[in-house]
C-alpha cells in the first residue's frame, strides 16, 4: 500500500477556499497542477509515489486529500533548493477525523488514513468545522 503524507492547511477555513487556492497561478505550476512547496523533500518519496496522497488538515480537522503525481526540485529567489510536491487538481473528500497541530508535513500509514466520502454524498454541504471536530470525537462522523 502506498505512504500518504498529511499537512496542515494553515489559515485555510474551509475545503472550498483550500480548492480555491489551489485553482490560483500562485498554486500552480508551468503543467497547470497545483503544487505544495517545502523545505523538506520525503525520504519514503518511492513509497508515497506509488499512489499516495497528502491528507489536508483544515481548521483541526482532517478533510480531504489530493493524490500526489510527483516530487521535483523548486528553487526560489534564493536559489534554496525545495522540494515541490505536484498534485492532482481534485480534492478528495474524506470521513472527517479530528488532529491536532503539528509543524510541517508527516507521514501517515495507509491504515490510519480515514475512509473517502462516498461521491454521492460529495455535493452535501460541508457541516462547521467545530462541529464535525464535536460529532468526530465522540464517533458518529
Amino acid at each position: 500500500m502506498p505512504m500518504n503524507l498529511i499537512k496542515l492547511s494553515v489559515g485555510t477555513e474551509s475545503m472550498a477556499q483550500l480548492a480555491n487556492w489551489h485553482r490560483s497561478a500562485a498554486a500552480k505550476g508551468p503543467d497547470g497542477n497545483p503544487r505544495h512547496v517545502t523545505r523538506m523533500w520525503p525520504k519514503r518519496a518511492d513509497e508515497v509515489l506509488e499512489g499516495g496522497s497528502i491528507y489536508w488538515v483544515i481548521k483541526g480537522v482532517l478533510l480531504c486529500r489530493q493524490p500526489i503525481l510527483r516530487f521535483e526540485e523548486v528553487r526560489r529567489a534564493d536559489g534554496i533548493p525545495r522540494c515541490g510536491i505536484v498534485l492532482a487538481p481534485d480534492l478528495i473528500p474524506v470521513a472527517p477525523t479530528p488532529r491536532r497541530a503539528f509543524q510541517g508535513w508527516r507521514y501517515l500509514d495507509p491504515a490510519d488514513a480515514p475512509p473517502d466520502i462516498d461521491p454521492a454524498r460529495a455535493t452535501e454541504e460541508a457541516l462547521p468545522a467545530g462541529l464535525s471536530v464535536a460529532l468526530a470525537e465522540i464517533g458518529v462522523l
